[in-house]
């Protein structure tokens, strides 16, 4: 899930943590050009996808890159970044 309203993050970790529910926030970065040309990529592209591009690079910029662990993208597969969180959660 993608959060992308700061007070929204805190009211959902505040909640998890609440009840003891442990949480690894990991974001899937990829700089706007690669966003871009991965939804106008797309068969259908989306227009609802392609709404919250300047949303993200806000909260990326203002609070979201802190409060998680970020996995750039950009030139990684799928598999690939994967393989990274996977790594890291057994780290």
């Amino acid at each position: 899930m993608t959060v992308l309203v700061e007070q929204y993050w805190r009211e959902i970790s505040t909640g998890l943590a609440h009840h003891d529910i442990p949480v690894r926030h990991f974001v899937l970065h990829a700089d706007q050009d690669t966003l871009r040309g991965r939804i106008l990529g797309q068969h259908a592209v989306s227009p609802f996808r392609l709404s919250y591009l300047e949303p993200y690079a806000e909260a990326a910029r203002t609070w979201l890159h802190a409060e998680a662990e970020v996995v750039d993208t950009t030139h990684l597969t799928a598999a690939q970044a994967a393989r990274r969180i996977a790594e890291a959660v057994k780290g």
